[in-house]
């Protein structure tokens, strides 16, 4: 059975989907339906009337998260609709609660009105405890981004942007470390001014690559100061002032490719290209910029990154937005920002430094893991991660004061979430 198959009944078989609501309390005689609605139900409706901070007391906002698409960019597959996107978003759900014991409900709003979906999610704030953006097309996906973070008091992140740049991130200052090359000197390219492109381009400046190291491609080619065709406020942040207008010659001594945009584009004369040690992210999902076979054939020395799970160094967000929401609900942050989503890379990054325990081999088929070309960013199915991750982005919350219930106890918080996640890796 192919892989088309084998999906189809995954999602269909049994109980149609992937997800179900699950009750946390008892339910089964008269007064235990008295407690859970009428007449109990009253007394914590008053008291969180009168002191709002009590929901996180008596409901579930404080593990609960709005995962919110318009199913305009839906992974791979591009605008398919609202509707077409649940599947995906379930996932996302499956994903945030088996990675990090963090509650999803999924809400597809059938709209390409930007302004309708900040309307939707600022009326739904009181629901949950963070929104996570998905599958929004650009450039809207920024304006909505920016609109509700204006305005709501819980975080909001779209994980296109934010979740590819942290894990990106990661890999790209371990590799740069294996291969003695400074981050405010290297050179690098991308292909792809999306979303995940923008967010990606950003965050690299912010961990140190010099903005005018930075050549950005999309698909006209370079994108230089003075261009009119298929411009936007994004693409113009990133203009350059060159004389290069093709991805070739801008990949010509460069040291860093990073992908975000389609298959096939880069080639090997264009791989040759580069200076020594190539650090190639070749993102584009499931068929990436430039294969793993052609690029490691081509160049000994490259180090070389993709999406899929079926070669070395995946830069798969699932191991970002799980464990920053955890780490950002425990202390109930307002907001994810710049130092939060750095504390993550850094932290992600210095795991993959650790020695590997046994139970990621035994998740891998026996495979062993170490710190080098083939092994820059953790495992999805590393129990670490949530500790590591988790930790550091609640810390960076609490440094920055924006957490309205800071920790203190750093070694009970990691306790806390060893024994939580225990029934997940059982």
């Amino acid at each position: 059975m192919g892989l088309k198959e084998d999906s189809l009944k995954y999602h269909s078989e049994g109980r149609p989907g992937k997800t179900e609501v699950v009750t946390t309390k008892p339910c089964r005689t008269a007064k235990e339906l008295a407690l859970a609605y009428t007449p109990g139900v009253a007394a914590p409706v008053l008291e969180i009337a009168e002191r709002p901070e009590d929901v996180y007391r008596y409901t579930n906002r404080g593990n609960l998260v709005a995962v919110v698409t318009n199913g305009t960019a839906i992974l791979g597959l591009g605008n398919r609709g609202a509707l077409a996107s649940k599947p995906v978003m379930e996932g996302k759900g499956v994903l945030f609660k088996r990675f990090a014991d963090i509650d999803v409900f999924d809400i597809e709003i059938n709209t390409m009105d930007p302004d309708k979906i900040i309307e939707t999610v600022k009326l739904l704030e009181p629901s949950f405890g963070g929104v996570n953006l998905e599958d929004i097309k650009a450039p809207e996906c920024f304006y909505i981004e920016n609109e509700l973070k204006k305005t709501c008091k819980i975080p909001i992140f779209h994980d296109d942007q934010h979740g590819t740049a942290i894990i990106a991130g990661a890999g790209l200052k371990n590799a740069l470390e294996i291969i003695n090359k400074k981050i405010e000197e290297v050179h690098v390219v991308f292909s792809g001014s999306g979303a995940a492109g923008i967010s990606c381009a950003r965050f690299f400046v912010s961990l140190g690559v010099k903005k005018e190291n930075l050549i950005m491609c999309d698909s006209r080619g370079v994108i230089y100061k003075g261009r009119k065709e298929g411009m936007n406020p994004q693409k113009e942040e990133f203009a350059r002032n060159t004389n290069l207008r093709t991805l070739k010659e801008a990949l010509k001594n460069a040291d860093v490719f990073m992908g975000v945009s389609t298959k096939d584009l880069v080639t090997p004369e264009m791989l040759r290209s580069m200076n020594r040690d190539p650090v190639v992210f070749a993102m584009a999902n499931p068929d990436p910029e430039i294969t793993y076979e052609l690029a490691t054939e081509t160049r000994k020395d490259v180090i070389m990154a993709t999406g899929r799970s079926d070669y070395p160094n995946q830069i798969n967000n699932v191991l970002g937005f799980p464990f920053i929401f955890r780490g950002a609900l425990d202390v109930r942050a307002q907001q994810i920002t710049e130092n939060m989503k750095i504390a993550a890379s850094y932290a992600l990054a210095e795991l993959a430094k650790q020695p590997v325990p046994e139970v990621v081999k035994k998740a891998y088929e026996g495979r062993s893991f170490s710190f080098g070309r083939n092994y820059i960013v953790p495992k999805p199915f590393d129990p670490r991660v949530i500790e590591w991750e988790a930790c550091a982005v609640a810390k960076a919350a609490c440094d920055e004061g924006i957490a309205l219930q800071p920790i203190t106890d750093w070694d009970a918080y990691r306790n806390k979430l060893r024994k939580r996640m225990q029934k997940y890796w059982e």
